[in-house]
Protein backbone atom coordinates (compact mmCIF):
# COMPACT_ATOMS: atom_id res chain seq x y z
CA UNK A 1 0.00 0.00 0.00
CA UNK A 2 1.64 3.37 -1.21
CA UNK A 3 1.57 6.49 0.96
CA UNK A 4 -0.35 9.58 -0.26
CA UNK A 5 -0.07 13.36 0.46
CA UNK A 6 2.90 13.07 2.56
CA UNK A 7 5.15 15.59 4.25
CA UNK A 8 8.31 15.94 2.83
CA UNK A 9 10.49 14.71 5.83
CA UNK A 10 8.80 11.16 5.34
CA UNK A 11 8.93 11.46 1.48
CA UNK A 12 12.87 11.82 1.96
CA UNK A 13 13.57 9.04 4.53
CA UNK A 14 10.87 6.76 1.85
CA UNK A 15 13.45 7.53 -1.01
CA UNK A 16 16.06 6.97 0.88
CA UNK A 17 15.31 3.55 1.68
CA UNK A 18 14.15 2.42 -1.98
CA UNK A 19 17.49 3.59 -2.92
CA UNK A 20 20.02 0.99 -3.42
CA UNK A 21 22.68 1.07 -0.94
CA UNK A 22 26.30 2.00 -2.52
CA UNK A 23 29.08 -0.10 -2.89
CA UNK A 24 32.45 0.83 -2.48
CA UNK A 25 35.79 0.68 -4.35
CA UNK A 26 39.41 1.92 -4.25
CA UNK A 27 40.69 4.23 -6.05
CA UNK A 28 44.20 6.35 -6.64
CA UNK A 29 44.15 9.73 -5.55
CA UNK A 30 43.92 11.35 -9.24
CA UNK A 31 40.73 9.34 -9.56
CA UNK A 32 39.32 10.13 -6.14
CA UNK A 33 38.71 14.03 -5.90
CA UNK A 34 34.83 15.11 -4.97
CA UNK A 35 34.20 11.64 -4.41
CA UNK A 36 32.92 10.39 -0.78
CA UNK A 37 34.49 8.25 1.57
CA UNK A 38 33.81 4.73 2.05
CA UNK A 39 35.77 4.49 5.34
CA UNK A 40 37.53 6.28 7.85
CA UNK A 41 40.84 7.02 7.52
CA UNK A 42 43.72 6.90 10.16
CA UNK A 43 46.92 8.27 9.89
CA UNK A 44 49.68 5.68 8.89
CA UNK A 45 52.58 8.14 9.62
CA UNK A 46 53.15 11.22 12.03
CA UNK A 47 53.47 14.84 10.88
CA UNK A 48 55.68 16.42 10.68
CA UNK A 49 57.97 13.23 11.29
CA UNK A 50 60.71 15.09 12.76
CA UNK A 51 60.79 18.07 14.76
CA UNK A 52 61.44 20.52 12.06
CA UNK A 53 61.71 24.39 11.63
CA UNK A 54 59.08 26.87 10.45
CA UNK A 55 61.42 29.02 8.85
CA UNK A 56 64.46 29.94 7.20
CA UNK A 57 68.00 30.61 9.89
CA UNK A 58 69.81 28.71 12.37
CA UNK A 59 69.11 26.59 15.09
CA UNK A 60 70.59 27.03 17.98
CA UNK A 61 70.12 26.47 21.93
CA UNK A 62 67.53 28.67 23.69
CA UNK A 63 69.87 29.62 26.71
CA UNK A 64 72.52 30.49 24.28
CA UNK A 65 70.39 33.17 22.72
CA UNK A 66 68.71 35.51 24.90
CA UNK A 67 71.14 38.05 25.51
CA UNK A 68 71.75 39.82 22.15
CA UNK A 69 73.11 40.82 20.04
CA UNK A 70 75.16 37.83 20.63
CA UNK A 71 77.50 35.83 18.82
CA UNK A 72 77.55 31.93 17.72
CA UNK A 73 79.89 29.34 15.90
CA UNK A 74 78.36 27.90 12.70
CA UNK A 75 79.37 24.24 12.46
CA UNK A 76 77.14 22.78 9.58
CA UNK A 77 73.81 23.03 7.81
CA UNK A 78 70.33 21.13 7.77
CA UNK A 79 68.11 20.51 5.13
CA UNK A 80 65.05 19.61 4.07
CA UNK A 81 65.51 15.78 2.78
CA UNK A 82 68.87 15.68 4.46
CA UNK A 83 69.62 16.78 8.27
CA UNK A 84 72.66 17.60 9.94
CA UNK A 85 74.35 14.23 11.43
CA UNK A 86 75.98 15.78 14.63
CA UNK A 87 74.82 18.09 17.57
CA UNK A 88 74.66 21.74 18.44
CA UNK A 89 76.58 22.41 22.00
CA UNK A 90 77.10 25.35 23.29
CA UNK A 91 78.18 28.81 21.61
CA UNK A 92 77.05 26.95 18.51
CA UNK A 93 74.48 26.88 15.67
CA UNK A 94 73.47 25.06 12.34
CA UNK A 95 72.01 26.87 9.21
CA UNK A 96 68.38 25.38 8.62
CA UNK A 97 65.95 25.77 5.75
CA UNK A 98 61.97 25.52 6.43
CA UNK A 99 61.29 21.86 6.68
CA UNK A 100 64.85 20.22 7.79
CA UNK A 101 64.84 18.64 10.69
CA UNK A 102 65.90 20.56 14.01
CA UNK A 103 69.77 18.69 15.23
CA UNK A 104 70.35 17.23 18.68
CA UNK A 105 70.71 19.92 21.13
CA UNK A 106 69.44 22.66 19.96
CA UNK A 107 65.78 23.86 20.90
CA UNK A 108 65.50 27.44 19.31
CA UNK A 109 65.02 28.97 15.77
CA UNK A 110 66.48 32.63 14.88
CA UNK A 111 65.13 33.60 11.66
CA UNK A 112 67.05 34.78 8.53
CA UNK A 113 66.02 38.03 8.52
CA UNK A 114 67.67 38.49 12.67
CA UNK A 115 70.88 37.76 11.68
CA UNK A 116 74.17 38.73 10.45
CA UNK A 117 76.68 36.04 8.93
CA UNK A 118 80.53 36.46 8.41
CA UNK A 119 82.21 33.22 7.69
CA UNK A 120 81.82 30.88 10.81
CA UNK A 121 80.42 33.78 12.84
CA UNK A 122 76.57 34.11 13.52
CA UNK A 123 75.27 37.23 15.60
CA UNK A 124 72.01 37.17 16.53
CA UNK A 125 70.33 40.52 16.31
CA UNK A 126 67.02 39.14 17.90
CA UNK A 127 67.06 36.30 20.40
CA UNK A 128 65.92 32.90 19.34
CA UNK A 129 62.30 31.03 19.59
CA UNK A 130 61.27 27.56 20.94
CA UNK A 131 57.55 28.25 19.03
CA UNK A 132 59.50 28.40 15.40
CA UNK A 133 59.83 24.71 15.58
CA UNK A 134 57.66 22.32 14.62
CA UNK A 135 57.30 19.31 16.54
CA UNK A 136 57.24 15.55 15.48
CA UNK A 137 52.84 14.77 15.28
CA UNK A 138 52.28 17.91 15.78
CA UNK A 139 49.56 18.33 12.98
CA UNK A 140 48.88 14.28 13.33
CA UNK A 141 50.28 11.20 14.81
CA UNK A 142 49.81 7.67 13.59
CA UNK A 143 46.44 6.19 14.71
CA UNK A 144 44.88 9.24 15.00
CA UNK A 145 41.72 9.72 12.80
CA UNK A 146 42.04 12.37 10.08
CA UNK A 147 39.32 12.30 7.77
CA UNK A 148 35.75 10.33 8.34
CA UNK A 149 33.44 7.96 6.86
CA UNK A 150 30.71 10.71 4.67
CA UNK A 151 33.62 13.20 4.00
CA UNK A 152 33.49 14.29 -0.07
CA UNK A 153 37.10 14.63 -0.90
CA UNK A 154 37.75 18.32 -1.82
CA UNK A 155 41.18 19.25 -2.75
CA UNK A 156 42.71 19.82 0.88
CA UNK A 157 41.35 16.36 2.13
CA UNK A 158 43.19 14.68 -0.41
CA UNK A 159 46.51 16.40 -0.22
CA UNK A 160 45.59 15.02 3.73
CA UNK A 161 45.07 11.49 2.73
CA UNK A 162 48.24 12.02 0.95
CA UNK A 163 50.18 13.47 3.87
CA UNK A 164 48.60 10.51 6.55
CA UNK A 165 50.22 7.82 3.67
CA UNK A 166 47.73 7.00 1.53
CA UNK A 167 48.31 6.57 -1.84
CA UNK A 168 44.55 5.00 -2.54
CA UNK A 169 41.52 5.29 -0.70
CA UNK A 170 38.20 3.17 -0.38
CA UNK A 171 34.92 5.62 -1.50
CA UNK A 172 31.39 5.32 -2.46
CA UNK A 173 31.10 3.67 -5.81
CA UNK A 174 29.17 6.80 -8.26
CA UNK A 175 25.18 6.05 -8.56
CA UNK A 176 24.17 5.82 -12.37
CA UNK A 177 21.01 7.93 -12.62
CA UNK A 178 19.06 7.70 -15.80
CA UNK A 179 17.62 10.70 -17.22
CA UNK A 180 14.10 10.23 -18.81
CA UNK A 181 11.46 12.91 -20.59
CA UNK A 182 8.12 12.24 -21.19
CA UNK A 183 5.71 14.09 -23.22
CA UNK A 184 4.47 14.43 -26.58
CA UNK A 185 4.83 18.37 -26.50
CA UNK A 186 8.47 18.17 -25.64
CA UNK A 187 11.10 18.33 -28.00
CA UNK A 188 15.11 18.05 -28.13
CA UNK A 189 16.57 22.08 -27.93
CA UNK A 190 17.37 23.26 -30.82
CA UNK A 191 14.84 21.47 -33.38
CA UNK A 192 12.03 23.77 -35.06
CA UNK A 193 9.31 24.98 -32.32
CA UNK A 194 5.57 23.81 -33.52
CA UNK A 195 2.71 25.75 -31.77
CA UNK A 196 2.12 23.56 -28.20
CA UNK A 197 5.34 22.04 -28.09
CA UNK A 198 8.60 23.31 -25.57
CA UNK A 199 12.35 22.38 -25.29
CA UNK A 200 13.32 19.71 -23.18
CA UNK A 201 14.95 21.73 -20.52
CA UNK A 202 14.66 19.48 -17.23
CA UNK A 203 17.06 16.63 -18.75
CA UNK A 204 19.71 19.61 -19.10
CA UNK A 205 19.03 20.66 -15.40
CA UNK A 206 18.67 17.45 -14.01
CA UNK A 207 21.94 16.48 -15.90
CA UNK A 208 23.69 19.35 -14.55
CA UNK A 209 22.68 19.11 -11.15
CA UNK A 210 23.54 14.83 -10.98
CA UNK A 211 26.91 16.07 -12.14
CA UNK A 212 27.62 18.60 -9.49
CA UNK A 213 26.43 16.43 -7.08
CA UNK A 214 29.65 13.45 -8.17
CA UNK A 215 27.02 11.38 -9.22
CA UNK A 216 26.81 9.96 -13.02
CA UNK A 217 23.96 10.94 -14.87
CA UNK A 218 22.64 8.87 -17.62
CA UNK A 219 20.64 10.63 -20.71
CA UNK A 220 17.88 8.46 -21.89
CA UNK A 221 15.98 8.63 -25.25
CA UNK A 222 12.74 10.72 -25.18
CA UNK A 223 9.67 8.99 -25.03
CA UNK A 224 6.30 10.45 -25.67
CA UNK A 225 3.11 9.39 -24.31
CA UNK A 226 3.10 5.75 -24.85
CA UNK A 227 3.93 3.50 -21.82
CA UNK A 228 5.16 0.65 -24.82
CA UNK A 229 7.71 3.58 -25.85
CA UNK A 230 8.72 4.40 -21.69
CA UNK A 231 9.13 0.85 -21.80
CA UNK A 232 11.39 0.36 -24.86
CA UNK A 233 13.62 3.48 -23.77
CA UNK A 234 14.50 1.68 -20.74
CA UNK A 235 15.03 -1.67 -21.84
CA UNK A 236 19.04 -3.19 -21.19
CA UNK A 237 19.29 0.72 -18.91
CA UNK A 238 21.80 -0.52 -16.79
CA UNK A 239 20.90 1.76 -14.12
CA UNK A 240 21.22 2.06 -10.13
CA UNK A 241 18.13 4.74 -9.97
CA UNK A 242 15.46 6.70 -12.70
CA UNK A 243 14.57 9.85 -12.55
CA UNK A 244 11.83 10.91 -14.48
CA UNK A 245 10.52 13.92 -16.02
CA UNK A 246 6.69 14.67 -16.81
CA UNK A 247 4.16 12.11 -16.55
CA UNK A 248 3.03 11.80 -12.78
CA UNK A 249 -0.10 14.15 -12.29
CA UNK A 250 -3.61 13.09 -12.57
CA UNK A 251 -4.04 13.20 -16.30
CA UNK A 252 -5.08 10.86 -18.86
CA UNK A 253 -1.36 10.71 -20.11
CA UNK A 254 0.35 10.93 -17.11
CA UNK A 255 2.39 7.38 -18.52
CA UNK A 256 4.93 7.21 -15.71
CA UNK A 257 1.86 7.11 -12.71
CA UNK A 258 0.08 4.87 -14.88
CA UNK A 259 3.64 2.53 -15.47
CA UNK A 260 4.53 1.99 -11.64
CA UNK A 261 0.74 1.67 -11.02
CA UNK A 262 0.07 -0.92 -13.11
CA UNK A 263 3.38 -2.59 -13.43
CA UNK A 264 5.75 -1.47 -10.56
CA UNK A 265 5.42 -0.94 -7.31
CA UNK A 266 4.35 2.87 -5.54
CA UNK A 267 6.18 4.11 -2.22
CA UNK A 268 4.41 7.53 -2.31
CA UNK A 269 2.51 9.90 -4.59
CA UNK A 270 2.30 13.38 -3.80
CA UNK A 271 3.68 15.34 -1.50
CA UNK A 272 2.87 18.24 0.87
CA UNK A 273 4.90 20.90 -1.07
CA UNK A 274 4.79 23.54 -3.73
CA UNK A 275 5.64 23.56 -6.20
CA UNK A 276 6.23 19.97 -7.17
CA UNK A 277 3.15 18.17 -4.93
CA UNK A 278 2.74 15.33 -7.45
CA UNK A 279 5.91 13.88 -6.88
CA UNK A 280 6.36 9.90 -7.06
CA UNK A 281 8.13 7.35 -6.05
CA UNK A 282 8.63 3.60 -6.54
CA UNK A 283 10.29 0.67 -8.12
CA UNK A 284 10.05 -0.33 -12.03
CA UNK A 285 11.61 -4.28 -12.07
CA UNK A 286 13.73 -3.10 -9.51
CA UNK A 287 14.86 -0.12 -10.54
CA UNK A 288 13.81 3.06 -8.21
CA UNK A 289 12.16 5.42 -9.63
CA UNK A 290 11.58 8.84 -8.73
CA UNK A 291 9.19 10.69 -10.81
CA UNK A 292 9.28 14.39 -11.10
CA UNK A 293 6.73 16.52 -12.14
CA UNK A 294 7.18 17.73 -15.86
CA UNK A 295 6.94 21.69 -15.44
CA UNK A 296 10.95 22.74 -14.63
CA UNK A 297 10.24 24.70 -11.52
CA UNK A 298 8.97 21.94 -9.93
CA UNK A 299 11.45 19.32 -11.04
CA UNK A 300 14.03 21.17 -9.94
CA UNK A 301 12.84 21.94 -6.35
CA UNK A 302 11.87 18.71 -6.05
CA UNK A 303 15.13 17.77 -7.23
CA UNK A 304 17.08 20.05 -4.41
CA UNK A 305 14.64 19.52 -1.61
CA UNK A 306 13.85 15.38 -1.53
CA UNK A 307 16.73 14.18 -4.20
CA UNK A 308 19.57 15.75 -2.53
CA UNK A 309 18.85 15.69 0.68
CA UNK A 310 18.08 11.45 0.09
CA UNK A 311 21.63 10.93 -1.80
CA UNK A 312 22.71 12.48 1.37
CA UNK A 313 21.88 10.55 3.74
CA UNK A 314 21.98 7.62 2.03
CA UNK A 315 26.17 8.39 1.64
CA UNK A 316 26.14 9.16 5.26
CA UNK A 317 27.85 12.47 4.12
CA UNK A 318 29.66 14.71 6.59
CA UNK A 319 28.39 17.96 5.07
CA UNK A 320 25.05 19.14 4.36
CA UNK A 321 22.73 19.25 1.44
CA UNK A 322 22.17 23.06 1.44
CA UNK A 323 22.97 25.84 3.61
CA UNK A 324 20.17 27.34 5.43
CA UNK A 325 20.24 30.73 6.99
CA UNK A 326 18.29 33.08 8.30
CA UNK A 327 17.44 36.38 6.45
CA UNK A 328 15.46 39.39 6.32
CA UNK A 329 12.42 39.43 4.02
CA UNK A 330 11.81 42.82 1.98
CA UNK A 331 8.54 42.03 0.43
CA UNK A 332 5.82 38.95 1.78
CA UNK A 333 6.28 35.70 0.90
CA UNK A 334 2.44 34.20 1.01
CA UNK A 335 1.72 30.55 2.66
CA UNK A 336 -0.01 27.61 1.17
CA UNK A 337 -2.45 25.79 2.82
CA UNK A 338 -1.36 21.92 4.30
CA UNK A 339 1.60 22.54 1.99
CA UNK A 340 5.01 23.57 2.65
CA UNK A 341 6.22 26.32 -0.28
CA UNK A 342 9.42 26.91 -1.70
CA UNK A 343 9.46 30.03 -3.67
CA UNK A 344 12.23 31.16 -5.40
CA UNK A 345 14.07 34.29 -4.90
CA UNK A 346 17.45 36.42 -4.50
CA UNK A 347 19.69 36.57 -1.27
CA UNK A 348 21.96 39.71 -0.92
CA UNK A 349 23.67 41.62 1.76
CA UNK A 350 22.56 44.68 2.71
CA UNK A 351 23.48 47.13 5.83
CA UNK A 352 25.52 44.51 7.24
CA UNK A 353 22.26 41.91 7.25
CA UNK A 354 21.44 39.19 4.88
CA UNK A 355 17.91 40.43 2.65
CA UNK A 356 15.67 37.81 0.84
CA UNK A 357 13.04 39.09 -1.95
CA UNK A 358 10.76 37.24 -4.58
CA UNK A 359 11.65 37.23 -7.95
CA UNK A 360 7.88 37.63 -9.20
CA UNK A 361 8.01 34.74 -10.69
CA UNK A 362 5.18 32.34 -9.05
CA UNK A 363 4.42 29.92 -11.20
CA UNK A 364 6.03 26.53 -11.41
CA UNK A 365 6.76 26.88 -15.62
CA UNK A 366 8.23 29.96 -15.17
CA UNK A 367 12.28 28.76 -15.11
CA UNK A 368 13.42 31.92 -15.57
CA UNK A 369 13.10 33.04 -12.18
CA UNK A 370 14.56 29.84 -11.19
CA UNK A 371 17.92 30.36 -13.55
CA UNK A 372 18.29 34.33 -11.50
CA UNK A 373 17.54 32.82 -7.93
CA UNK A 374 20.02 31.92 -5.71
CA UNK A 375 17.58 31.04 -2.92
CA UNK A 376 14.61 29.37 -2.02
CA UNK A 377 12.33 31.15 0.98
CA UNK A 378 10.51 27.84 3.06
CA UNK A 379 7.42 28.90 4.39
CA UNK A 380 5.88 26.25 6.84
CA UNK A 381 1.81 25.74 5.93
CA UNK A 382 -0.30 28.62 7.47
CA UNK A 383 2.90 30.92 8.30
CA UNK A 384 3.41 33.64 5.88
CA UNK A 385 6.30 35.60 5.84
CA UNK A 386 5.29 39.22 6.53
CA UNK A 387 7.54 41.79 4.95
CA UNK A 388 10.63 43.02 7.27
CA UNK A 389 10.57 39.44 8.93
CA UNK A 390 12.71 36.82 8.99
CA UNK A 391 12.66 33.96 6.59
CA UNK A 392 13.99 30.44 6.72
CA UNK A 393 16.23 30.59 3.52
CA UNK A 394 17.84 27.64 1.66
CA UNK A 395 20.94 29.38 -0.06
CA UNK A 396 21.62 27.36 -3.27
Amino acid sequence: MHRQQIDLAEAIDILKETLPRPASETLPLTQAAGRVLSASLSAKVDHPSVDDSAMDGIACRLEDSQSTPVTLKLIGESRAGEGFSGGVGAGECVRIYTGAPVPAGANAICKVEDLQIEGDQVTLLHPARSQDIRHRGSDFQVGQEGLQKGDVLSPARLALAASMGYSEVPVYRKLRVGILSTGDEVIEAGQPLQPGQVYDSNRYGIYALLLEMGLEPVLLPHATDHIDEVKKNLQNADLDVLLTSGGVSMGNYDIVRDLLFGEGEVKFWKINLRPGGPALCGLWQGIPVLGLPGNPVSALVVFEVLFKPAIFALLGRTDAPHRKVRARALNAFKAVPRKTAYWRAQLNAQNGELVVQDLNAPLSNMLRGLAHANALVVVEPGQAVEAGGLAEVIWL
